[in-house]
């Protein structure tokens, strides 16, 4: 990780022995889960595993899907001229999968295509591949136990060159004023752009690409999420800017990034996905949740179908009774 996310860290630990580094790269999730295993033999310690917590896919479906609908809903209510709008796709990068709980949502509304994005240089979907990137924030070489990959309509795979050389065009000063002059540009989307992090841009790559896949006109909308912010990646923006442009980012490279990553990214490393594909998906989840992490097949199996996540939602008013009743009792509610 960048030397920002690990200070981000130290700011909310009670001591920086508290932050366990594991080897590897974002690609090394396995990592992660043999650390975690060795904690939960210690009675002391609740292991909370994102990529296995339904309730992590539930928060998403609950108050992100609704969120975004309603962005949505008030966009369509802004105009006349805006009553033709499809929203015709939701992107976001796997990750954990808990984001892309909110296009079971969106799906279930508008009949929204539901795309996951995951890096080109571990195609875990896309080919059942494996490496390593830098799209920090999106782990992946396996499939996690929360997503809902039956409903899974495309696949998008995203280059982490592609992130990291626009990182540094939206940042740069010459990036910015190659955008406003030879781009047009508006300002307020200039004033936006520093501000997306890399798995942030990783969205905005796979939408582009959904929508020259798809062939979207002005009626279609694509929706997606920054799922991180800039400041968690000045040091990598260095880092990028040394390794790439060692004499400086100049206009001319400006031009170059936005043509090859921005112009140039079309609808290849893209799988449209087919029963058979989503099947392939699902089963590879097999490797990591029954094999190495103990889900029994029945659990496992039991995700094919649509009822069981549909079947999930009958939580939601227990949960939030808990949790109303656990911020009375700690004092929560009152802050």
């Amino acid at each position: 990780m960048s030397r920002e996310r690990f200070a981000w860290l130290e700011d909310w630990v009670a001591g920086p022995e508290d932050i366990i580094r594991t080897p590897g790269t974002e690609s090394n999730v396995k990592e992660i889960y043999d650390k975690c295993g060795e904690l939960a033999a210690d009675p002391r310690h609740v292991i909370f595993n994102q990529f296995a917590e339904f309730g992590n896919h539930l928060v998403h479906y609950q108050c992100t899907g609704r969120a975004l609908a309603a962005v949505f809903d008030s966009l369509t209510a802004a105009e006349p001229s805006a009553t033709n709008l499809r929203l015709r796709a939701f992107v976001s990068a796997s990750g954990s999968a808990g984001t892309l709980a909110a296009g079971d949502y969106l799906k279930e509304r508008y009949g929204t295509q539901i795309v996951a994005a995951e890096a080109l240089e571990c195609p875990t979907m896309l080919a059942n591949g494996f490496g390593e990137h830098n799209i920090q924030g999106i782990g992946d070489k396996h499939i996690p136990l929360i997503h809902n990959v039956l409903n899974t309509d495309l696949v998008a795979g995203i280059s982490d060159r592609a992130t990291d050389q626009l990182s540094v065009l939206f940042a740069a000063r010459a990036g910015v004023e190659y955008l406003r002059a030879r781009r047009r540009v508006p300002e307020p989307v200039l004033a936006s752009l520093p501000a997306f992090g890399l798995s942030s841009i990783c969205n905005i790559l796979a939408a582009v690409k959904t929508a020259k896949h798809l062939r979207l006109g002005p009626d279609d909308v694509i929706m997606t999420v920054a799922t991180d912010g800039a400041g968690m990646y000045g040091s990598e923006r260095e880092r990028i800017t040394a390794r790439d442009f060692p004499a400086g980012f100049t206009p001319a490279d400006a031009a170059e990034v936005f043509g090859r990553w921005m112009l140039g990214t079309g609808p290849d490393d893209l799988l449209e996905t087919t029963l058979a594909d989503r099947n392939r998906i699902f089963n590879l989840g097999y490797y990591t949740w029954v094999e190495q992490q103990g889900v029994s097949l029945a659990d496992f199996e039991a995700r094919r179908d649509q009822r069981f996540w549909a079947g999930l939602r009958d939580l939601l008013p227990a949960w939030d009774a808990m949790i109303t009743e656990f911020n009375e009792r700690t004092g929560l509610a009152a802050g």
